[in-house]
């Protein structure tokens, strides 16, 4: 940090206060990133209470590359369920299941891979989940509406014939 200071220090101050806004906004949470917490909370609680799935674990990261993240990863029974879960306002141009595009289904893929190479014994039977939960404007009385949660099962990913 001392070096830090020691170039603020030397630049003239129109500079300076161009390269703090800078830093606070590479160092600050990125905008939004509170619904994305509370629609990943929702869609936990509310998929253990209505499907009866049990948590693996939650914001799983890559050891290689730590930019790639499953968000939710479920047991099933004997079914490992991979979930993304997109957190959206009721009127989003674009609904969750289809914010999961071809970019980030291959990010998805490679978080996966890497997830189920570091389990012993490795699991038979997975798949891939998408949960959308929609949060709806307050409405006149000021009171915010219930969130809406939408699960797509078995959404795909991979060729039939992949063998993690």
């Amino acid at each position: 940090m001392t070096f830090l200071r020691d170039a603020v220090r030397r630049t003239t101050k129109p500079t300076r206060l161009a390269m703090l806004r800078f830093l606070r906004r590479l160092f600050s949470p990125p905008a939004g990133s509170d619904a994305g917490t509370r629609g990943e909370n929702l869609a936990c609680e509310w998929l253990q209470r209505e499907q009866g799935f049990r948590l693996v674990i939650r914001n799983w990261r890559s050891p290689v590359d730590q930019r790639e993240e499953i968000d939710l990863v479920f047991r099933d029974g004997d079914v490992l369920v991979f979930v993304e879960v997109k957190a959206r306002a009721a009127n989003a141009l674009v609904p969750g299941y289809h914010a999961v595009d071809r970019r980030k289904k291959r990010a998805l893929r490679r978080a996966i891979r890497a997830y189920l190479a570091t389990l012993r014994p490795k699991m038979r039977t997975f798949r891939f989940d998408v949960v959308e939960v929609s949060f709806a404007e307050a409405g006149e009385n000021g009171l915010e509406a219930e969130p809406q949660v939408l699960h797509f099962e078995n959404v795909p990913l991979f060729t039939k014939y992949f063998r993690g």
